[in-house]
C-alpha cells in the first residue's frame, strides 16, 4: 500500500485518522494500523518487524542496566551484529553468493530470498538507538509497546525518512495535537502528493520508455532527455514521498525531521548531500563518518572514510554494482572537493557550480537507474555522442507526451531554483517545518484552503483517470 492509492487515500486513512483521533490509546491504534499497512503488502514479514522491535527493545533495556563498560560494548556489539546479519541475510546474501559465484569461490545457484519491505530503514532505526541509549544520549524506553509503535509507524516505515528514536522520544510519551498542526500536516501531505502524482508519475513514463531503449539506437539528444526526466522523476517521487510521510506524522502530533532541501540548488557535491536525504546522510555522518575519525583525522584517512561511507550508502540502497558505483562515484567526487575542488567552486558564479553539481548528479544517476553497468556505460556513450542513433527511431520524441513534457518543465523549474539564504543562515536552516503554523489573516487563509483544496482534487482526478492530463489547457 503506497500513499497515493485509491487504498490508501479513501479507505485505510481515513478509517485510520477516524479510530485515532476519537479513541484515548493513541499509541495501541497507531501500532494496530501500522502493523495492518505493512501486512497489506508483506503479510508474511509482519513477525520479522515484530523480532526486529523486540531484539532492539531488549538489547537497549540491558545496555541501560549495565554498569560496567566493556559489559555494555559486548551488548551494542551484539545488538549491531544482529540488525546487521538481519539485513545481511535478506538484503545482500544473494549478492555476494553471485560475488563468490563469479570468483569461483562456490557453485551453485543463488539463494533466493525475498527483500522484506522497509528493512534497512528499521534496521537503521534500531541501530541509531542502541548507540544513542549506549551513549546515554536517550533513556531506553520502558514500554515494548511505545518502542513497537515507534518501530512499526507506517508514515515512515517504507521509504523514510530514518526517524532517529531520540528525534520523537518526547512525542512517543506524550503529543499534543492543534487545528493548526493538523491543517498543516493536510498541506504537507498533499504537496508531497503533488510531486508524486503531477510531477513523478509523468517525467516517468518517457524516462522508462528511452531506458528499454538499447543505448547504441539513442542519439545524444534523446539520452539526454532521458536521463533528465530521471533527475527530476527521482527527486518528486522520493521527496514527494517524504513530504507526505512528514504531513502524516504532524497530523499523527509527530515532528519527523526533513529529508530533502532543494538539492538541485546546490552548487556543490558537499551542498548536495547536506540537501539530498538528510535523514540517511546524517545518518552515516553521525554513526559511521565521525565514530571513524571524520575529517579530524590525517587527510589520506579522511578520504578514506569518505570512500567507505559512500561505498556502504551505495550498497544500502541496493545490492548491486550499479549502486556501489553510484555511491563510489559520489565518494570520489567529495574527495575531489576536499583536495581543492571545493574552494575553486566558491570562487567560480554560483550558477556554474550548480551547473557542474548537476551535470555530476545527472551522471550518477545513470548508474543508479540502469540495471546493469555495462548497459550504464553504453547509455552515457550515447550521453556524449559515442552513437549516432536511429534517425527513424528518435523514440524520445514519440515518448515524451505533451503531460511530461509540462511536468519535466514545471519539475526542472521548482528543484533547480535556489533561494538565497539570509546572512548567517545555513542551508538546511529553512527544512524544518514549524510546529505550528502561524496565524495569517482570513484572505490568507482563504487562499491557502482553496489552493490546497485544489491541488489535492487535481492528484484524486489524475489517479483516479490514469491518463488524465492535468496539463490539458496548456499547449505549445
Amino acid at each position: 500500500m503506497v500513499f497515493s492509492s485509491a487504498v490508501f487515500l479513501f479507505y485505510f486513512f481515513p478509517c485510520f485518522l477516524l479510530l485515532y483521533y476519537v479513541l484515548p490509546w493513541k499509541n495501541a491504534v497507531l501500532l494496530i494500523g501500522s502493523l495492518l499497512f505493512y501486512a497489506w503488502g508483506e503479510p508474511r514479514f509482519v513477525p520479522l518487524l515484530l523480532l526486529s522491535a523486540f531484539l532492539n527493545y531488549s538489547v537497549g533495556w540491558l545496555i541501560a542496566r549495565a554498569d560496567a563498560q566493556p559489559q555494555r560494548k559486548l551488548l551494542l556489539g551484539l545488538g549491531i551484529g544482529l540488525n546487521l546479519a538481519m539485513l545481511g541475510y535478506y538484503k545482500y546474501l544473494g549478492f555476494f553468493a553471485g560475488i563468490l559465484n563469479a570468483i569461483g569461490l562456490r557453485e551453485g545457484a543463488l539463494p533466493a530470498i525475498v527483500l522484506p519491505l522497509g528493512i534497512s530503514f528499521f534496521v537503521f532505526q534500531g541501530i541509531s538507538y542502541l548507540i544513542d541509549v549506549y551513549r546515554r544520549d536517550i533513556s531506553a524506553q520502558s514500554s515494548f509497546l511505545r518502542f513497537a509503535m515507534y518501530k512499526a509507524m507506517f508514515p515512515q516505515l517504507i521509504a523514510g525518512p530514518i526517524v532517529r528514536y531520540r528525534q520523537i522520544a518526547h512525542e512517543v510519551e506524550q503529543r499534543s495535537l492543534t487545528n493548526e498542526r493538523i491543517w498543516m500536516g493536510f498541506r504537507l501531505f498533499v504537496l508531497g502528493m503533488a510531486q508524486k502524482v503531477l510531477i513523478a508519475n509523468y517525467v516517468a513514463l518517457p524516462a522508462d520508455r528511452i531506458f528499454a531503449v538499447d543505448p547504441s539506437r539513442l542519439d545524444a539528444p534523446g539520452a539526454w532527455v532521458g536521463i533528465a526526466c530521471y533527475t527530476i522523476q527521482i527527486l518528486f517521487d522520493f521527496a514527494g514521498y517524504s513530504n507526505m510521510a512528514i504531513g502524516i506524522g504532524h497530523m499523527l502530533g509527530f515532528s519527523y525531521p526533513p529529508n530533502f532541501n532543494r538539492p538541485y540548488s546546490a552548487t556543490s557535491i558537499t551542498d548536495f548531500w547536506r540537501r539530498w536525504h538528510i535523514s540517511l546522510s546524517s545518518w552515516f555522518r553521525d554513526y559511521l563518518y565521525i565514530p571513524l575519525g571524520g575529517n579530524r583525522a590525517s587527510p589520506v584517512r579522511t578520504y578514506f572514510n569518505l570512500a567507505l561511507v559512500f561505498f556502504l550508502c551505495g550498497l544500502w540502497h541496493g545490492a548491486a554494482w550499479t549502486f556501489v558505483i553510484w555511491g563510489l562515484w559520489h565518494g570520489a567526487l567529495l574527495v575531489l572537493e576536499r583536495l581543492g575542488g571545493a574552494a575553486l567552486l566558491a570562487r567560480l558564479p554560483g550558477v556554474v557550480g550548480q551547473a557542474w553539481t548537476m551535470l555530476c548528479v545527472m551522471i550518477g544517476w545513470v548508474f543508479f537507474r540502469a540495471d546493469n553497468v555495462p548497459y550504464a556505460l553504453k547509455y552515457l556513450g550515447s550521453m556524449f555522442g559515442a552513437y549516432d542513433g536511429v534517425a527513424a527511431l528518435h523514440p524520445w520524441q514519440h515518448d515524451l507526451t505533451r503531460t511530461a513534457a509540462w511536468a519535466l518543465a514545471i519539475g526542472i523549474v521548482l528543484a533547480c531554483w535556489r533561494l538565497r539564504p539570509k546572512a548567517g543562515e545555513k542551508p538546511e536552516a529553512k527544512a524544518v517545518p514549524a510546529i505550528v503554523a502561524p496565524r495569517s489573516g482570513v484572505l490568507v487563509n482563504g487562499i491557502s484552503v482553496l489552493a490546497t483544496t485544489a491541488l489535492a482534487l487535481l492528484c484524486i482526478a489524475s489517479l483516479a483517470a490514469g491518463t488524465y492530463n492535468p496539463f490539458i489547457y496548456f499547449r505549445f
